[in-house]
C-alpha cells in the first residue's frame, strides 16, 4: 500500500524531531486506520483517512509524544466504523499496546458533542469532562480533531456548521485557555469566528487589511534595531520574530475599546526569546534605555504568572517616528508553555525523554468538576451546571492572594465574598467584612489580579446574607448561599414543629 502525501508529511515531521520515534509503528497505525475506514467518505468527498492523518499531523506539530500521535491516527477507529467495536478494541490493544488503546478509548468516550436532544447532549458533555479528568492527553487529540473539522466546515450544512463552531468557541477554546494552550485556543477561536458571526468576522478582517502588512514591515525594522542593541549588550538571542494578533482576540479587544482600532497596540508584537530569566529582565532594560515605555503597559507575568501558567515580560514602547509597539520577552521554556500550555509536559526533548509531569493543582478544576458531574443524575441540572462552569471556569481569570501569600484563582469581577467561599464554606457563611490591599472595602467590590484580601468573620453569624446573591460571581458561592438558605428554612420548620409539639 503506497503511502499518501499526508503520511509522508507526518513521517517527515517525526524524523525531524530526532527523538527515536518508531516510524514503523506509525506506518502500521496508518495501515490499520486505512483498513478500518476504507470506503468511508467525508462530506467534502475526500477519503475519511485524510481526517485521521490531519489530526495526527497536528499532534506531531505540537511535538507530542509518539503514543499520542499514533492515537490521533486511530482516534475514530472504534466509533466511526461499521465493524464490531469490541473486535476493533481487541485488535488495537494487541497491535498497539495498552497505552495507545487506552488513549483511543478515552477519545471515544469523549463522544461527539452534538445536539441530539437534551439528554444525549448532556450525557456526551458529561463523558467529555470525566474523560479529560482521567487522561488529559485525550483532550489534546480532541483539539486536533476539532481544528481539522473546523478547517473543512464549509461543506457542512449551515445549522450544523454554526453548532460545531459555537461549541468550539464556548467549550473547546476556553478549555484550551485554562490549560494554557494559547496557540490552540487562538486557532480554534479564529476558525470558529467566521462561522458563528460572519458579518463581524468580515468587519475585523477589513480593518486589518493593509494595516497588517504595514505594521509587520515596521516591526521588522524595529527588530533590526533591537537585535543590534541586545548583541551589543552581550545578551544572546534564541529567537526573535513578529507575531500578529489572532482575529477573535482582536475582536474582543475592539469591543472593549469602543471598536476603536487606534486603541489596540498589539495588532503586531515583537516576540523575543532569550536563554534565562535574568536575560529577560536585562533585555527589558536595554529596550527601555532606547525607547520610552507607555505608562501602565509594563506587565511582569514572570514574577506573577497568569492563572493558566503563562509567563512573559510585556512592554509597550514608543518606537521610531512615535509608532507604538508591544514587545514580549521570554525564555524558550516559557514560549513552549505559552504555545502548548500543559501539553508541553507531554512533549519530548531531543534526547527522547519526557519532560516533568504536571502537578495535580494544574488539573484541579477539571478533576473537581468531573467529580461533581459524576454525582449528578438529572440531565437538566447538568446543563445548568455547565452554564455555571462556563461562567466560572471558561471566562478570563484573575489571581489574588491571602495575607499569607497563597494564590486563589477566581473569575474576573469576583468579589470578596467569592474569595471567602473559595477559602472555606465557614469563612464565606460568616463573612462580615473585607480588606483589600490593607483598606476596608465593600463586599461587592470587583477584585483585580494581585489584590491581597483579608476576610473578617463574625463567629455569632448563623447564616450568609441572601443579598449576596445579587453580586457574587462564582457558582461555588451562589450554591453555598442558596444551600444554606434551604437548610435554614428546614431547620426553622423543624424548630416550629418541635415547639408546637411541646405546647400540646
Amino acid at each position: 500500500m503506497p503511502p499518501v502525501r499526508e503520511l509522508k508529511e507526518l513521517i517527515a515531521i517525526l524524523e525531524n524531531r530526532n527523538d527515536g520515534s518508531d516510524l514503523a509503528l506509525v506506518e502500521r497505525a496508518y495501515a490499520f486506520a486505512e483498513e478500518i475506514h476504507r470506503g468511508q467518505k467525508r462530506l467534502s468527498g475526500e477519503d475519511y483517512i485524510a481526517h485521521a492523518l490531519a489530526t495526527s499531523i497536528k499532534l506531531a506539530e505540537m511535538n507530542l509524544a509518539l503514543p499520542v500521535v499514533v492515537a490521533g491516527l486511530l482516534h475514530d477507529t472504534i466509533e466511526d466504523t461499521t465493524l464490531p467495536q469490541e473486535a476493533v478494541r481487541k485488535r488495537l490493544r494487541a497491535e498497539f499496546g495498552g497505552e495507545v488503546a487506552d488513549l483511543v478509548e478515552s477519545v471515544t468516550k469523549l463522544g461527539h458533542v452534538q445536539y441530539r436532544g437534551i439528554e444525549r447532549y448532556a450525557e456526551n458533555l458529561r463523558k467529555m469532562f470525566i474523560a479529560i479528568a482521567k487522561d488529559i492527553r485525550a483532550i489534546f487529540i480532541k483539539f486536533a480533531d476539532r481544528i481539522h473539522n473546523l478547517e473543512t466546515l464549509e461543506v457542512v450544512p449551515e445549522q450544523k456548521r454554526k453548532r460545531i463552531a459555537r461549541e468550539a468557541l464556548e467549550i473547546y477554546a476556553p478549555i484550551a485557555n485554562r490549560l494554557g494552550m494559547g496557540e490552540i485556543r487562538g486557532t480554534l477561536e479564529d476558525l470558529a469566528f467566521k462561522h458563528v458571526d460572519p458579518k463581524e468576522y468580515a468587519w475585523v478582517t477589513s480593518l486589518v487589511e493593509g494595516r497588517l502588512d504595514r505594521m509587520m514591515k515596521y516591526v521588522d525594522e524595529v527588530q533590526t534595531v533591537v537585535r543590534a542593541d541586545l548583541e551589543k549588550a552581550g545578551i544572546q538571542i534564541v529567537d526573535m520574530n513578529g507575531r500578529t494578533k489572532h482575529l477573535f482576540s482582536l475582536y474582543r479587544k475592539l469591543l472593549n475599546h469602543g471598536r476603536d482600532m487606534d486603541q489596540v497596540y498589539d495588532l503586531v508584537a515583537l516576540r523575543i526569546q532569550v536563554p534565562t530569566i535574568g536575560d529577560c529582565y536585562a533585555a527589558l532594560g536595554v529596550i527601555h534605555s532606547r525607547w520610552k515605555p507607555l505608562k501602565g503597559r509594563i506587565k511582569d507575568y514572570i514574577a506573577q504568572p497568569k492563572p493558566n501558567g503563562y509567563q512573559s515580560l510585556h512592554t509597550t514602547v514608543f518606537c521610531e517616528n512615535g509608532e507604538i509597539v508591544e514587545i514580549q520577552i521570554r525564555t524558550p521554556e516559557m514560549h513552549r508553555a505559552a504555545e502548548f500550555g500543559i501539553a508541553a509536559h507531554w512533549q519530548y526533548t531531543e534526547a527522547g525523554k519526557r519532560s516533568k509531569t504536571p502537578q495535580g493543582r494544574e488539573l484541579a478544576w477539571i478533576k473537581e468538576f468531573a467529580k461533581v458531574q459524576k454525582e449528578i443524575e438529572d440531565q437538566k441540572q447538568f446543563l445548568r451546571n455547565l452554564e455555571a462552569l462556563k461562567l466560572d471556569v471558561f471566562q478570563n481569570r484573575i489571581f489574588v492572594f491571602t495575607p499569607k501569600g497563597d494564590v486563589i484563582d477566581l473569575p474576573e469581577q469576583a468579589t470578596p465574598v467569592d474569595f471567602a467561599y473559595a477559602i472555606h464554606t465557614d469563612v464565606g457563611n460568616k463573612c462580615a467584612a473585607a480588606r483589600v490591599n490593607g483598606e476596608m472595602t465593600s463586599l461587592d467590590r470587583a477584585l483585580k489580579s494581585g489584590d491581597i484580601i483579608q476576610i473578617t468573620t463574625d463567629r455569632n453569624r448563623k447564616t450568609p446574607n441572601q443579598d449576596w446573591l445579587k453580586f457574587v460571581k462564582t457558582s461555588n458561592a451562589r450554591n453555598k448561599i442558596k444551600s444554606f438558605a434551604k437548610t435554614g428554612i428546614a431547620d426553622w420548620i423543624r424548630k416550629v414543629v418541635v415547639e408546637r409539639g411541646a405546647m400540646k
